[in-house]
C-alpha cells in the first residue's frame, strides 16, 4: 500500500479542508424535508442584480462557450482600474478573492516563512498557510469582554512579526465575527510592519460597512507597496457560484501573483457577470438598505430572545448561546433552518446567521425561539 502522507509535504497532510455552509439540497435529502432555508453563507438575499442576469443572457449566443477567455482578463480589469482609480496592471484576477489568498501564500510562503493572522479570523488563512508549508502563527484576539469582542488586537499580531514573517492577513470587518478595525489605528499598524513583510487587507464585507469606518483603502495602496487589498464579487453583488474576486496591489507584486496564477482562473461567463455588477450602482445601494434593515429586525429578535451577539459590520450577525451550541445548530436543521456553527473556529458556544430577506430573517428568528423554549 502507498502511503501518501509520507508522499506530501507536512503542511498540507497537517491541515484540516475548509467546511463550507451546508447546501439546502443535501439537509433535505438527509432528512427528508422541503421549503429550508440557507442562511450559513453570507449570501446576498436579493440575489445578483437583473443587469447581470441580462448581459450574461445576451452573452450565450454563437461559439461563446467553445472559445477560451481572455486569459487576462482585459476588460474587466479596465473596468475595475476605472472604478477604482488604479493602474490594471495593479490588478490580479482571482476565482474568488479566496484565490488571491492561496496565491499569495503560494508565492510568499514555503518551509521556513511564516504568516500571522488573528484567532477567529477566516479559515483560509491557516488553510493557504499550511497548503504553502509555511508557519502559521495565529495572534491572541481581544478579550469578549472587550469593546470589539473577539476583534483582532493589531499589538498582538505586530508581536508576532520577525525575519521569518512575509505575509500577515487582516480582514476588514472580519468573517465569522463581523468585527472590524479602527482606520487610524490599521495605518499605524501598517506604518509599524517592515517593508519586506506584506499585509493582506481582505474586504469581503467592505461595501456592509458604514463610510465612516471604512478604511481608505485605496489611499493606502499608494503610500506602502507592500499592501494588497482583496474584493469578492460574491457577497454585495451576488454572484457568489460565478467565482471572482480581485486584488489590488504594487505592480511588481501583481506581476508575481500572476506568474503563479493559473492561465484561465477565470471563466469568460464570470467577466461578463462581473463587469455588469460592478456598473450597478444602484443594486448596492439597495443591497445595503436591505442588510440595514434585516439587521435592525434580527438584532430586535435576539434580544426578546435574551441571546447575545457581537457587533457587526456584515451581512452577518454571530450571536452567542452561553453554552454548546451544536445542539441548537441541529435543532435548527431539524426546523429547516440552516446557519453556520463556528466550533471550527474555536467558538463552540456561538453560531452565525447570514442576514436574509423579511420572510428568512422572520422563519430564523420563529425557528431559534421554538427551539430554545424546547431546551
Amino acid at each position: 500500500m502507498i502511503d501518501f502522507k509520507q508522499l506530501a509535504m507536512p503542511g498540507p497532510v497537517a491541515l484540516k479542508p475548509y467546511t463550507p455552509g451546508k447546501p439546502v439540497e443535501v439537509l433535505e435529502r438527509e432528512l427528508g424535508i422541503t421549503g429550508s432555508i440557507k442562511l450559513a453563507s453570507n449570501e446576498n438575499p436579493l440575489g445578483c442584480s437583473p443587469a447581470v442576469t441580462a448581459a450574461v443572457q445576451a452573452s450565450l449566443s454563437g461559439d461563446f462557450f467553445a472559445r477560451y477567455p481572455d486569459a487576462a482578463g482585459h476588460e474587466l480589469k479596465a473596468d475595475l482600474a476605472a472604478h477604482h482609480g488604479i493602474e490594471a496592471e495593479r490588478i490580479t484576477l482571482g476565482n474568488g478573492s479566496n484565490d488571491i489568498l492561496v496565491l499569495l501564500a503560494q508565492a510568499l510562503l514555503g518551509p521556513g516563512r511564516a504568516s500571522v493572522f488573528s484567532d477567529y479570523a477566516f479559515a483560509v488563512y491557516p488553510i493557504a498557510t499550511a497548503a504553502a508549508s509555511g508557519e502559521a502563527r495565529v495572534a491572541q484576539a481581544l478579550d469578549a469582554d472587550s469593546d470589539m469582542p473577539y476583534g483582532h488586537d493589531l499589538e498582538a499580531m505586530r508581536a508576532l512579526i520577525d525575519d521569518k514573517v512575509r505575509l500577515v492577513f487582516v480582514a476588514n470587518p472580519n468573517n465569522p465575527t463581523g468585527t472590524w478595525l479602527e482606520p487610524d489605528g490599521f495605518e499605524a499598524f501598517l506604518r509599524d510592519v517592515p517593508d519586506d513583510v506584506v499585509v493582506v487587507l481582505d474586504e469581503a464585507y467592505h461595501h456592509y460597512q458604514p463610510e465612516d469606518w471604512r478604511i481608505d483603502a485605496r489611499r493606502l495602496l499608494d503610500e506602502y507597496p507592500n499592501l494588497v487589498v482583496t474584493r469578492t464579487f460574491s457577497k454585495i453583488y451576488g454572484i457568489a457560484a460565478m467565482r471572482i474576486g480581485y486584488g489590488l496591489s504594487h505592480a511588481g507584486l501583481a506581476d508575481i501573483l500572476n506568474r503563479v496564477r493559473q492561465p484561465f482562473n477565470n471563466n469568460a461567463v464570470a467577466h461578463v457577470a462581473a463587469r455588469a455588477a460592478l456598473a450597478d450602482g444602484e443594486f448596492v445601494d439597495e443591497s445595503v438598505a436591505t442588510n440595514l434593515t434585516g439587521l435592525a429586525r434580527v438584532r430586535q429578535g435576539l434580544d426578546a430572545l435574551g441571546v447575545g451577539y457581537l457587533p457587526t459590520h456584515t451581512n452577518f450577525l454571530t450571536f452567542d448561546l452561553a453554552r454548546d451550541a451544536a445542539p441548537v445548530y441541529e435543532a435548527m436543521l431539524r426546523e429547516g433552518v440552516i446557519v453556520r456553527p463556528l466550533a471550527g473556529y474555536g467558538m463552540p458556544n456561538h453560531l452565525r446567521t447570514t442576514i436574509g430577506t423579511v420572510h428568512e430573517n422572520e422563519r430564523f428568528l420563529d425557528a431559534l425561539g421554538r427551539v430554545l423554549s424546547a431546551g
